[in-house]
This record gives C-alpha cells, sequence and structure tokens, in this order.
C-alpha cells in the first residue's frame, strides 16, 4: 500500500494511546493547560525547527505553557547557533533540561491532577507524563506549536500558509 504524504492530514492522537488517532481537524478547539516539545522523539534538531517555523514572529497564547526540552546537548547546541532556540524563547517557550523529563513523568515538570497537555513525544497512557487525572494528546512539533500559539488542538496548517 502506498500513501502521498502530501494528501495526509495531520493527525492528534486522544489520550490515553497512540491508537486514538485522527485528523487534527477532528480535535479543533479542544482547550489545553501545556504544550510539550520533548524528549528523545519529539525534540530532536529537525523538531525545533519545525516548531520555530510556526512559532517565528508569534507568541503562544495566554494561559498556555510551553516547554521545550531539546533531545540532546547536541541538538540544542545546533539549534542555538542557528537562532532556532532564540526564535522558540521569543515566542515564550520555558525550557527544561536535555532528558525524558516531563516524557516520562518524573520531576518538578510532571503534569499535575487534571492538567491536558499536547505533546511532540510517542506515548500517552494514563500517568504517563504524570498524574493518572492528567490526559495527553499527541502530535508533530508543528501541531503542538500551532496549539500553543492558538490556545487550542489546531491544524498547523491554518497558521503556517499565513
Amino acid at each position: 500500500m502506498y500513501f502521498d504524504a502530501a494528501n495526509l492530514s495531520p493527525q492528534i492522537a486522544a489520550p490515553h494511546s497512540p491508537a486514538n488517532a485522527d485528523d487534527a481537524s477532528e480535535f479543533r478547539n479542544i482547550g489545553f493547560d501545556v504544550a510539550y516539545i520533548g524528549a528523545c522523539t519529539g525534540a530532536k534538531y529537525i523538531d525545533l525547527v519545525a516548531a520555530a517555523e510556526v512559532l517565528r514572529g508569534r507568541h503562544i497564547a495566554d494561559g498556555i505553557t510551553l516547554k521545550v526540552a531539546p533531545a540532546s546537548l547536541r541538538d540544542q547546541n545546533r539549534a542555538t547557533d542557528d537562532g532556532i532556540m532564540q526564535v522558540l524563547q521569543d515566542a515564550g517557550a520555558e525550557f527544561l533540561s536535555n532528558s525524558c523529563g516531563i516524557c516520562a513523568g518524573y520531576g518538578e515538570d510532571r503534569l499535575g491532577e487534571n492538567q491536558v497537555c499536547i505533546s511532540s513525544t510517542a506515548r500517552n497512557f494514563k500517568g504517563r507524563m504524570g498524574a493518572q487525572t492528567s490526559a495527553v494528546y499527541l502530535a508533530s512539533p508543528y501541531t503542538v506549536a500551532a496549539s500553543a500559539v492558538t490556545g487550542t488542538l489546531t491544524d498547523p496548517r491554518l497558521l503556517m500558509g499565513e
């Protein structure tokens, strides 16, 4: 079976399984508290570039926290040298150390009770990123960044064509 990726819609996976995926447009206007671009699967250099592409010249929505944890120090340094980290900072991102961090649900940045997150990580089972009552939607860095700007789950193509 072959797919033309240019014709596929961006996907979002609803809590609590990556298998709960559908077109991003099916999740429009769902609110969240935290946008997370991080960990080994969702914050490599190319992922940071993708997020910056959406965030350049924009700022995250009021009431939203955008946390970024580059996959490695190497990726972070390259993104710093190329001005990518500055774009993310200018948009209002908070930076976490290079590690699993919130993705594995430990540390001070873990999700609290009833928090909702959109994340560029690979897993979203119950309690994965913190409290058992938290909910995590999975998406690409483009979608996470676009959603952070609008404050609701958003198809990134709506912002990228502007």
